[in-house]
């Protein structure tokens, strides 16, 4: 007898900010292995498209749209088209963010703005396009990536663990507002994985020494390496799936201890 299937997404719409590499690339290429429609929205729209092309050229569905966050009209005119296109949005999974290195007197207010703007005013401008078309469709998930940074104490990273704490507060502020029209809304507080972006920091603010920090950076961690985009994504599908119908308003931390 072959096992019932659990986890899919079949047929689903799910949109994915931040989904041209990183986190935010594996988890729309599982979701769509997982039978997902996934629109990639990235504020670099090369990147975005060669996410959605890999998944066409595996036999999945995806479209790319260029999308900034942080600017009302770009957010707007992205879930409109998502609207035209769909006629529906069933999985949002807001992961696009940015983060910045500095203590609350090295931090210059341009920084503070640019990290409030991508990773707490984006959330809310997405939420706030993709809510509604949820409500309409007869409910849905959101999925917040918030970080570790937003419940323990991280050095020099002021700016950076003042916005996860928000996006912490807006998911269970979500969950209270939309449970009862359908919607669901959880977060997940991964600890260190290792992306792209971190290659980079390292690169920018220890040249010469990367293996060296990158091998401090891991062993710093409770499983004693960096998490991995794909276990990041596969937390986020089980968070989007009908499976998880009774999690909502949940924090899940993905750091290897207690």
């Amino acid at each position: 007898m072959k096992p019932p299937a659990i986890f899919t997404l079949t047929s689903k719409v799910a949109a994915i900010t931040g989904a041209g590499s990183g986190i935010g690339e594996a988890i729309a290429l599982l979701f769509a292995r997982q039978g997902a429609r996934v629109v990639v929205l990235d504020l670099d729209e090369a990147a975005a498209r060669r996410t959605a092309e890999r998944i066409v050229a595996t036999g999945g569905a995806a479209s790319a749209i260029a999308c900034d966050v942080s600017d009302a009209g770009s957010v707007g005119s992205a879930f409109g088209a998502i609207d035209k296109d769909h006629g529906r949005l069933d999985v949002l999974v807001n992961n696009a963010g940015i983060a910045h290195v500095g203590t609350a007197e090295t931090t210059p207010e341009p920084d503070f703005d640019r990290v409030y703007r991508v990773n707490v005013k984006g959330v809310f401008l997405c939420a706030q396009a993709g809510l509604p078309l949820m409500v309409r469709g007869g409910g849905g998930v959101v999925l917040n990536m918030a970080s570790i940074a937003s419940l323990v104490g991280i050095p020099d990273r002021f700016a950076y663990s003042m916005s996860k704490g928000a996006v912490l507060a807006m998911t269970r502020s979500i969950a209270v507002d939309y449970m009862k029209k359908g919607v669901r809304c959880n977060c997940v507080c991964p600890a260190r994985v290792h992306t792209p972006f971190v290659d980079g920091y390292l690169a920018k603010n220890y040249p010469g020494r990367e293996k060296e920090m990158f091998r401090t950076l891991s062993e710093a961690q409770p499983i004693g390496r960096m998490g991995r985009p794909e276990e990041v994504a596969a937390l986020a599908l089980y968070l989007c799936s009908d499976e998880a119908a009774p999690m909502n308003g949940k924090r899940i931390d993905l750091r290897g201890a207690v």
